[in-house]
Formats: C-alpha cells, structure tokens, sequence
C-alpha cells in the first residue's frame, strides 16, 4: 500500500483516507500496523464491491445513518468491520467476501 503524507486530505478529524487502495495521511500522524491493516481491510472491501461500488454504498449508508443515534461515521458497517479487526494482522487471509454486511443490523449507541 503505497503511503502519502500531506497536509490536504483526509479532513482534520481523520488520520487517514484510503482512496483507490492509496493511503492519504495527514502530516504528523504516525502510521501503525493496525492503521494499515484498518484500511487493507477497505481495500478488500472495495475489490470484492468494485471501486465505485463501494464509495456509493459508503455514502448511501452514511446518510442513511446520520439521524440515528450515535455517530454515522463509527456505525457504517464497512467501517465497523475494519475497526473490529484492525489488530488482527492475520484477518484478511480468513476473511469471507462481504463479511461486512454482518455489521448492517447491529450499529453502536
């Protein structure tokens, strides 16, 4: 995964955003095992939706969450599967294809 530090994207409350399987960094934030492997897991996701598949659904199910309790961001189910298992280096050579739809009925207060 190929990393790039800047001062631009992702937004100031984010660390970083994953676009295209390219990991945006905000400058100043140290790069983890456990952050690379959060957005390996959205690079998985976006292989098995397709690219443009996956943004949709990113927003489709953000706006769809944000009148409801708790914060839209933390209760998307793609996010929720690459938080869940973001210390788990060895995650993604077990991972089931779509296993992030398991995270659409339950969402966090």
């Amino acid at each position: 995964m190929k990393i790039i530090h800047n001062s631009l994207l992702p937004p100031r409350r984010y660390d970083a955003i994953n676009i295209l399987g390219l990991l945006l960094c905000r400058k100043g934030t140290t790069v983890t095992a456990d952050l690379i492997q959060h957005e390996r897991i959205h690079t998985a996701q976006m292989v098995e939706m397709g690219f443009a598949g996956f943004y949709l659904w990113y927003l489709l199910e953000w706006l769809i969450r944000l009148p409801m309790r708790g914060r839209a961001y933390a209760n998307i189910s793609l996010e929720r599967e690459a938080y869940e298992h973001m210390n788990d280096p060895n995650y993604l050579l077990r991972r089931r294809h779509y296993a992030w739809r398991k995270y659409l009925k339950r969402h966090r207060a």
